[in-house]
């Protein structure tokens, strides 16, 4: 019974623990990381000004293009990281707004890219044109074209 209660009292620390840092974040600011005081919502997507010139970001953004490639073998080339945002989930949702060149042509892309860093886990999420109505194609509807 001992050792049981214990552990009842080392979770709810630890829970306690934990819940306090969900109330503390880090935000780069002019190139400085500073501590911020500010309620983190789960799930809440958040701006983090400077965020979009930093190196991990654009490292994501690149990582986007790269995955969108293979997946659709596809020949996009990486411009410019044009907006950053970040959602606290298991690990980070981060939603990008991203330039890319097509065929010569600059056109704008958002992507999601799931990262969690204590597993070394990131994942595309999803990748589509900025003004895509839907991330629906004709042949995702089975619709052929010229019929």
């Amino acid at each position: 019974m001992k050792v049981n209660r214990f552990c009842v009292v080392l979770l709810s620390v630890v829970v306690v623990v934990l819940c306090s840092f969900g109330e503390l974040g880090l935000c780069r600011e002019d190139g400085h990381i500073e501590m911020a005081t500010r309620k983190t919502t789960l799930g809440g997507i958040h701006d983090c000004k400077g965020m979009q010139n930093s190196a991990e970001i654009e490292s994501l953004a690149r990582f986007a293009v790269d995955e969108h490639n293979k997946k659709e073998n596809a020949l996009l080339e990486f411009a410019r990281v044009l907006k950053a945002k970040e959602q606290v989930v298991t690990g980070k949702m981060y939603h990008l707004t991203l330039e890319a060149i097509d065929a010569g042509k600059k056109k704008i892309y958002e992507a999601k890219v799931w990262v969690k860093p204590w597993m070394n886990f990131k994942e595309l999420q999803e990748f589509k044109h900025a003004h895509d109505t839907s991330s629906f194609s004709s042949s995702d509807l089975g619709v052929k074209r010229g019929h």
